[in-house]
This record gives C-alpha cells, structure tokens and sequence, in this order.
C-alpha cells in the first residue's frame, strides 16, 4: 500500500458504525484523517468514538435522507467521502421473497448512493476529492438468495461510473471510484450470507467460503479505501477495483 499521509484531511464514512465502515474509519483516521462517521446506531457510534478520540465525529441518522446528505457535505466539504451504508438484504430464493424484501437494497444501498454522489457533484467538492462507494462482488456474480442485492450494487457501480464521467464533463476534478468486495464470513452481514448459502447448498460454512480463497478481512478493505485515495490523477484511476482476500484488482 502506499505511504499515505492524509494528515489535516477530513473524511466521512457512511455506515461507520460496523463492519467494514468501522473498519475504514479506522484506518482513516490512523492515517491522519479526522473521519465523520455517520450511521444509525448510536451505541456503537459512541463506541468507536471512544476508541478513536476527537478525530473521530459521530452523526446518528438516515444515510438515505437526501437532507442530511446535503448538509454534511456543505458543513465538512470532505476530500475523502466513502459510501458504505446498506442493509442487510433477507436471505430467501425467489419465490419466497415479497416485493419489499426485494427492493430493500435499492432502497437503501442505492438510494443512499445516489443522494450522497449527485450532492458531490451539485456542491461541488474541491478538485482532488475522492468519492468512494461501495458496492458487492455480488453485482458480478450474482446473488440469488438476496433478493435485489445484486442488482442494487449493480447500480451503485454505474452511479459511481456516470458520476465520474460528469465530473470529467465538468472539469470538477472529482475523483469517483466503485469498490466491489467479495463474499466475507467477517462481517455480520457475509456471515449471514454465508451461512445461508451453505444451508442452501447442504455444505458448511468452511466448504462454501474455501471457494472464495484467502479470506477477506475488514482491515483489508481500511487498507484499500486508502490506497485508492492515495492514487493517481482521475485520468489515470480505474472506475472499479474488485477486492478479494487475495488483494485489490482493476476490473473497470
């Protein structure tokens, strides 16, 4: 990874309160970033700021509010916005799945997505920002026990796309970049995941994840928030990295 110093940067991180957003802050921060975390829960919000100090803010509220997204860009005007929020999508085939549950990822991943990227580019943010979203190997490969997960990350990689191609249209200088992690037992949401594709299967869990190789860890994905900050100029960056155990790879 390279020697980054983002000393006297701000960042925010959505979903910052676990998983690989708690992760990413982390790193963030032990980077010299001062991190705006943003989330709902606010126990483990709290909890995060305790352990990381005053360069860690903690925001309680709904990334999918167009509002809230608004205000905290103009109030912190970040030059590293990392969107990482989502739900965790109901585990069933097809046919068990209502219309609720299939849309809860386009409700949630996407639409948080959308509002935070179109508020970048609206502002916009200072030439040299970088706007990293997170979205799922499984927009690759598919997802079919997770109703619209896929398809939801899907969208998040082609938000971040057309984002990038505005910013250039613009000469906003804005960096957009899609991050699309594997399937991880590491998180509480991939170890539903998992799980349920396990069962679904009638394998255990250590037989499904071994096909996925060398395990991917939360620090793994701090560590490649970082470096795709830290990378060069907006010609020169791929639109997508997919993130395995293995490493970070351009795929876009």
């Amino acid at each position: 990874m390279p020697t980054a110093d983002l000393t006297g940067s701000i960042a925010i991180v959505t979903g910052a309160s676990r998983g690989f957003g708690r992760a990413i802050a982390r790193e963030l921060v032990s980077q010299g970033a001062d991190v705006v975390g943003v989330a709902r829960n606010t126990t483990q919000l709290e909890e995060l700021r305790g352990e990381l100090g005053d360069r860690f803010t903690a925001v309680v509220g709904d990334v999918t509010d167009a509002e809230l997204a608004s205000e905290l860009i103009a109030t912190y005007r970040p030059q590293t916005l990392v969107l990482n929020a989502g739900a965790a999508p109901v585990a069933a085939p097809l046919q068990e799945q209502t219309w609720e549950s299939f849309t809860r990822n386009w409700e949630v991943d996407t639409q948080h997505v959308f509002h935070w990227v179109t508020e970048a580019l609206r502002l916009p943010l200072a030439p040299g920002s970088a706007v990293i979203s997170l979205s799922s190997g499984a927009a690759i490969a598919g997802s079919p026990l997770s109703g619209g997960y896929a398809s939801a990350k899907a969208a998040v990689r082609f938000i971040s796309a057309y984002a990038a191609g505005e910013s250039k249209r613009a000469a906003l200088g804005i960096r957009f970049t899609a991050l699309l992690p594997q399937l991880t037992p590491s998180t509480d949401l991939g170890a539903a995941g998992a799980a349920a594709y396990a069962a679904y299967e009638g394998i255990d869990v250590e037989t499904f994840t071994k096909r996925f190789g060398p395990i991917l860890r939360p620090e793994q994905v701090g560590h490649a928030i970082v470096e795709i900050v830290v990378a060069g100029a907006e010609d020169e960056r791929p639109l997508a990295y997919l993130l395995a155990g293995s490493g970070l790879r351009e795929i876009w």
